[in-house]
């Protein structure tokens, strides 16, 4: 049987460069996404942490985990959404194990 819902797991690292400002719009926008496609069940942002190696010739990062659940068609899109937003330096969207 097909499952209608999974745990899923989503890190991102937001570019700094633009501010605060805009650091916090993205967050905001990619909790709306969730929720509106989905169960979020926490945002943990890590903050502003350095880079092990220079993205985009930037040094520091923005990390956020978005832990939710969805139908198993959302991720897919949800990570094709991340890679073409300007301001998102890497993510990365897996599946939990229950």
């Amino acid at each position: 049987m097909a499952k209608l819902s999974e745990n899923y797991e989503a890190m991102v690292v937001f570019s700094t460069k633009a501010g605060d400002e805009a650091v916090a719009e993205l967050v905001a926008k990619f909790k709306d996404m969730i929720e509106a496609n989905g169960t979020l069940a926490e945002v943990d942002e890590w903050g502003k942490r350095k880079l092990a190696y220079a993205i985009n010739y930037e040094t520091e990062g923005y990390y956020v985990v978005y832990t939710f659940e969805s139908k198993p068609d959302f991720p897919a899109e949800f990570d094709r959404v991340l890679n073409i937003t300007d301001g998102v330096l890497r993510s990365l969207v897996i599946a939990k194990n229950s």
